[in-house]
């Protein structure tokens, strides 16, 4: 199976055309009908804290990791629909903004590391990245061409917006280009819940519980969305198709784009060597030096053959039932009750000689079923967009599989570096955008004009946890003074009650 090339224009945004570039971006935000975020950061500190069994105590960790870090870069992808063409399709713009903090903030080894080896460029940060000051506005912040008006360009815009396993994200976007953060979730919720009215779409929620994907990483939920979606296409029917177009830049914002292809998903033949770890979280501690595959089309294709193989087993023993009930009731009732006697025998051989079968199966074939494991602190997530926890080493898995080292394996590593680029805020701003518009087709109801996905709307993806953080103001909490500040300097005073702050100004 082949799916559709293409190449995504991505504008590479910094401080000595940002001015420049400035109209382009307000009037994408403003006709747009959704915008897709992602952020890469400087790091996230300590990891245990992140996986709190208190979703309290993760957000404390959190607003820690925002204000002692920095957001080095920023993707935004803004999707607008073109109701005069047939299908859903999409004018697509998409941003990758350069960003430097004035402030001190901490760098984590692991995360420049990471950051390294998929083509970010700290020499261009430092040089040529958009200054931003953290927390509350000072000076002039609040008027000119700078970061935070910006981020209140967005906010006015009004546009649902979508991220990826995106709580840190909107923690981080908070503290970086809005205000200080509030000490309470409660109130940090509140916030939020006035600042989009719109709705926050979370593309990892809706992967793992609307799409049902076998895995929810952003470049494998994108890539099975775009396959399916090619599939569709070819098939010529009647059903969800979405199609994209993009800018054709000319002139000198043509010297701004990075086009970004998006290669051809090729069916693979032979043994395949998958990277467990990989194959479940988007993420292996070996990176590149891992002698398995880490190819996402590659997984993908094994996921499904998995998935079919399972259905067909399924359907073999409900004919074996239904042909059995058949047999059972035609035979004598004496013959019968011998038949029944003898079952409980028959059930134990006929297990083990599955058992047996699906071994021998799994060794001649080298075919690698991939098996999700959760450690005692519950289910964790690799960085695959610069924001997620590494999970901890499973020692469940299949030493024996992993242990295999063969030419078709280092093929894979050698083929990742060659993909490596790819992963950049803007493109990943892209991917997550693509997911949400084709979930939206797949979900939602087609007399509504806005995108969206019912049952997904203000619920932000909690790892480890069944059920997600919702953005939703509760009676119980109120909004914090610098977020009534800034609302009144978005949409005008009298926009925020202001009976929603304690008398002292205090968060509540």
């Amino acid at each position: 199976m082949m799916t559709k090339s293409m190449v995504v224009p991505v504008i590479d945004v910094q401080n000595d055309n940002f001015k420049e570039l400035w109209p382009s971006m307000v009037l994408a935000f403003k006709t747009s009908s959704f915008i897709a975020l992602d952020t890469e950061l400087s790091g996230l500190g300590a990891r245990k804290a992140l996986l709190a069994e208190s979703v309290e105590d993760r957000y404390k960790a959190i607003c820690h990791a925002a204000r002692t870090r920095s957001v080095l870069s920023l993707g935004i992808a803004c999707y607008k629909k073109l109701n005069d063409k047939a299908d859903s399709t999409y004018l697509v713009q998409v941003y990758n903004l350069t960003l430097l903090c004035t402030e001190e903030y901490i760098i984590e080894p692991q995360s420049v590391q990471f950051l390294v080896q998929h083509g970010f460029d700290f020499n261009k940060q430092y040089a040529q990245g958009v200054p931003y000051n953290k927390g509350n506005d000072k000076g002039g912040d609040a008027h000119g061409v700078n970061m935070r008006t910006l981020y209140v360009e967005l906010l006015r815009a009004n546009k649902p917006l979508v991220v990826h396993n995106g709580l840190i994200d909107m923690v981080f976007l908070y503290q970086c280009f809005y205000a200080h953060l509030p000490e309470r979730l409660g109130t940090f919720i509140a916030d939020l819940s006035q600042m989009f009215p719109a709705g926050i779409y979370d593309t990892k929620y809706a992967t793992e519980y609307e799409l049902r994907f076998t895995a929810s990483y952003l470049e494998y939920a994108y890539k099975k969305c775009k396959l399916d979606n090619a599939r569709s296409v070819e098939a010529g029917k009647n059903g969800p198709r979405l199609f994209l177009e993009f800018c054709n830049y000319t002139g000198r914002l043509q010297s701004y784009v990075d086009y970004r292809p998006c290669l051809d998903s090729q069916s693979h033949d032979g043994t395949l060597n998958i990277c467990i770890q990989f194959s479940a979280y988007g993420w292996c501690p070996n990176g590149a030096q891992c002698p398995m595959s880490h190819d996402t089309d590659l997984i993908i294709q094994q996921d499904e053959k998995t998935k079919e193989d399972k259905k067909k087993k399924r359907k073999r023993r409900k004919k074996q039932k239904a042909a059995r009930e058949v047999e059972e009731d035609s035979l004598p009732e004496e013959k019968r009750a011998h038949l029944e006697d003898m079952e409980v025998q028959g059930e134990a051989v006929t297990t083990c000689e599955t058992m047996a079968t699906a071994s021998e199966h799994q060794q001649t074939s080298g075919e690698v079923t991939k098996v999700t494991c959760v450690n005692d602190s519950g289910s964790v997530e690799g960085a695959e967009n610069g924001s997620g926890v590494p999970p901890a080493q499973d020692s469940t898995r299949d030493d024996g599989k992993n242990a295999q080292q063969t030419s078709k394996g280092l093929t894979g590593a050698r083929e990742r570096k060659v993909e490596g680029g790819t992963h950049r805020a803007g493109f990943d701003a892209f991917m997550t955008g693509y997911i949400f518009a084709f979930a939206s087709i797949l979900k939602s109801d087609e007399s509504v004009a806005q995108a969206g996905i019912p049952g997904c709307v203000n619920k932000l993806y909690l790892s480890g946890k069944s059920v997600p953080l919702h953005v939703v103001k509760s009676t119980f909490s109120k909004s914090s003074k610098a977020h009534v500040h800034k609302m009144e300097q978005v949409w005008g005073k009298g926009s925020c009650d202001s009976s929603t702050v304690k008398a002292d100004g205090t968060d509540a």
